[in-house]
């Protein structure tokens, strides 16, 4: 199939791309590694289309005081590559080789994914994990949002007409912190049946419900049967096509239990 008709725009400055998104119709337009196959698959028609490749400022990494900021333009590859989010970010770092292919990453960005809020991906859910701030920037200025209040459901965040999210910001770990993140696939690069974004005693499962699923009451300070009994109790996976919700709910477990291994020595 093809794409259905759409106008395009290519900004020069990020105050004239919000002032392009101000438009009815108007959608952001960055790796385009979602946005394009949805458009071929009229899955998505926009009137406009704004490019904000390239744009001043969007595609930085910088270490500051106490956290680490990653413009949205910045590509998956780029993250991979990236010393900085190896020694501040390991959870980052770990999760970002199980995004698709190298093709992918090479055009893919964090902005793109954490603002589809798909919730197989990997970003939405190291986000929650670390409690990153999101930087959401529209005609009135600059705002933040918290990662956990920013994925509110299918395919849905905090963004309000006519924003863009144009940064994350991730505290930078410590000495002592211990990170883990593993998802299970069919096939390396497809999108997971379950995943586990673990940092100290936060535990953030992807693919297993329509946002990040945050389990509350886990201390790996405990032994791992009770960890296992709460998470019982609290996930209640999203079946899909091929697996149901307790084939997801035990493939969880068996996530949380290497994760435990990982954390506790």
């Amino acid at each position: 199939m093809k794409a259905p008709a759409f106008a395009y725009a290519k900004p020069a400055s990020l105050a004239e791309a919000l002032q392009l998104l101000q438009h009815p119709g108007a959608k952001a337009l960055a790796g385009g590694q979602s946005l394009i196959p949805s458009l071929n698959l009229r899955l998505s028609s926009p009137e406009l289309l704004v490019d904000i490749t390239g744009l001043p400022g969007l595609s930085e990494i910088k270490v500051l005081n106490g956290f680490v900021r990653i413009g949205a333009l910045v590509t998956h590859a780029r993250i991979e590559q990236s010393v900085e989010i190896k020694k501040h970010i390991p959870l980052l770092a770990q999760a970002v080789p199980h995004i698709a292919h190298a093709a992918i990453r090479n055009r893919g960005t964090l902005g793109g994914s954490l603002a589809l809020a798909d919730p197989a991906a990997e970003y939405p859910a190291c986000a929650v994990a670390l409690c990153a701030t999101l930087i959401v920037s529209g005609r009135n200025g600059e705002r933040k949002v918290a990662a956990e209040k920013f994925f509110k459901g299918l395919f849905e965040t905090d963004l309000r007409p006519g924003e863009l999210l144009v940064a994350a910001e991730f505290p930078v770990a410590a000495r002592t912190d211990r990170s883990v993140f593993l998802e299970l696939t069919r096939r390396h690069g497809d999108y997971a049946i379950i995943g586990l974004a673990a940092h100290n005693s936060r535990f953030v499962f992807l693919g297993a419900g329509s946002t990040p699923i945050s389990i509350q009451g886990l201390s790996v300070r405990e032994p791992i049967e009770k960890a296992k009994a709460v998470l019982a109790r609290s996930l209640k996976p999203s079946p899909d096509l091929y697996n149901s919700s307790a084939t997801k709910l035990h493939l969880a477990g068996v996530l949380l239990e290497r994760a435990w291994k990982t954390l506790t020595t």
